[in-house]
């Protein structure tokens, strides 16, 4: 029973982790039909600010850089690859993303090298508590509430702010949404403002739980995000949260179920379990219509 809790509270981590990716992914595609595979590097960007910066200052400092770095990347990969490509194919769209994630992805190489860049945390991320005769993580639980949090004021930005209306929106039909009156830029840099900070914020927790950031190190969140909107279905956020917690429950579940052996083929049966969902439900666990409004 103790074990099957702690897998339980490993899972909900997790899941949180995938969640806040998610949702970055989730509310750039709804407005633009951008798969951004790039979204990855925001959050290496953020691990390697947070190599750079926790040596010389403080980490309630620190923190908040790492996430305006993310955030900065996320503008910039706005302003510099992605806007002269607005209303471009989705084909184009697809390849560019990828484009620009390998070319970020050489630049850190360059940069950083490919050895693995140790994070010096804080020693409270590594806090235990006993609950109940179970030893518990602090930072899961920090990683969970956070998330519902920010959760709830995404959805709040959403429903109650003009920008966060604009962008609920645009995303149900962008061209009517500009003959209202609308700017586009607007609508457009708010959506990659927002990925950007949410990028932010789950690189904080992920390199919090593996505390060294290498080139890559934010493809496989990236990945695991993705697959999180599609099972759950693309174009809700709350659809890609609910997304995120399954992908979770699988992952952290066949990892305890299988022996030794077949562990290094986790990711591989994971990705088997995910097409065999899609394949029942193509438009995800929700059934949400891929052309469909930023709904929360």
């Amino acid at each position: 029973m103790e074990l099957a809790v702690q897998q339980i509270i490993n899972a909900l981590s997790l899941g949180s982790i995938y969640a806040l990716v998610a949702l970055g992914v989730a509310i750039v595609f709804s407005i633009l039909r951008l798969a951004n595979f790039a979204h990855g590097e925001l959050v290496t960007v953020a691990g390697y600010t947070l190599f750079l910066t926790l040596p010389i200052m403080p980490w309630f400092f620190a923190f908040p850089v790492a996430v305006a770095a993310a955030m900065l990347a996320s503008l910039l990969l706005e302003r510099l690859a992605y806007r002269r490509l607005r209303g471009a194919q989705p084909l184009t769209l697809l390849m560019t993303s990828f484009a620009v994630s390998v070319g970020l992805q050489s630049l850190f190489l360059l940069i950083f090298g490919p050895r693995p860049k140790s994070i010096e945390l804080p020693l409270f991320v590594d806090t235990m508590a006993t609950v109940a005769g179970l030893r518990i993580q602090l930072l899961d639980v920090v990683t969970l509430i956070a998330t519902v949090l920010i959760v709830i004021v995404l959805t709040l930005f959403l429903r109650r702010t003009v920008l966060g209306l604009a962008m609920r929106a645009a995303a149900d039909d962008f061209p009517v949404t500009r003959l209202m009156g609308v700017r586009a830029n607007a609508v457009i840099v708010g959506a990659f403002a927002v990925s950007g900070l949410l990028a932010g914020i789950a690189g904080l927790f992920l390199f919090a739980l593996v505390p060294n950031v290498v080139p890559t190190s934010g493809f496989d969140p990236m990945l695991k995000g993705f697959i999180a909107c599609v099972i759950g279905g693309l174009g809700s956020l709350t659809a890609a949260v609910a997304g995120s917690f399954l992908l979770a429950f699988i992952e952290v579940g066949f990892g305890a179920l299988l022996s030794s052996t077949l562990n290094p083929y986790l990711d591989a049966i994971v990705f088997a379990v995910a097409i065999i969902i899609l394949r029942f439900r193509p438009s995800g666990v929700f059934g949400v219509r891929l052309a469909g409004d930023v709904r929360v």
